[in-house]
């Protein structure tokens, strides 16, 4: 099965202790391999009070946090029965399982926080194959072999060099990393 992304509702102020005890019992309970990221999501605003200029970090959906898992019956109970939790979005309830976000939702929020849905130091490397999946290549199904990740550039956004065959050709070319995903 794929790790695939989920909204998790918890008590509103509670997020980052949510996201703690999360990953805590992810840890204890050995489900490293079925709940990888818990994300909240935020943003940074400048106030400005008497002509000082402050930077705030606010929470973009209070009350809401991101988890990256692989929906087992195992993983779903420990997220569920974690204190401060109180359900998933997109269930139905009566034990049926959330349905996840799709890519383009996700990759949206991740963005806006300079983050991306492949997490780049344990999924990317040099020499791996990917596919295109969306972006000015989507539609040619390319597969191509990463040369080299780029760092984000001043919107954080971070990009990867890939190899591919373009009209019997060996080609660079440069994608956004939201726009890739790896091959199995």
């Amino acid at each position: 099965m794929d790790k695939q992304w989920y909204v998790v509702n918890t008590y509103s102020g509670h997020e980052n202790k949510v996201k703690e005890k999360l990953e805590m019992r992810a840890e204890s309970m050995d489900m490293k391999d079925y709940i990888f990221r818990v994300i909240v999501p935020e943003h940074k605003e400048v106030e400005e009070s008497e002509g000082v200029k402050t930077e705030k970090v606010r929470k973009t959906f209070p009350g809401y946090i991101l988890v990256e898992m692989v929906m087992s019956d195992e993983a779903w109970y420990v997220v569920r029965n974690t204190p401060g939790v109180t359900g998933f979005i997109g269930s139905s309830g009566k034990g049926a399982k959330p349905t996840p976000l799709q890519p383009y939702e996700i990759d949206k929020i991740l963005n806006n926080m300079g983050m991306s849905r492949i997490d780049v130091d344990k999924e990317l490397a040099k020499g791996q194959r990917v596919r295109i999946v969306s972006g000015p290549f989507a539609d040619m199904n390319m597969v191509g072999v990463i040369d080299e990740v780029i760092d984000g550039d001043e919107s954080g956004s971070k990009k990867v060099v890939l190899l591919v065959d373009l009209f019997g050709q060996e080609t660079s070319v440069e994608v956004e990393i939201s726009d890739i995903e790896p091959t199995n």
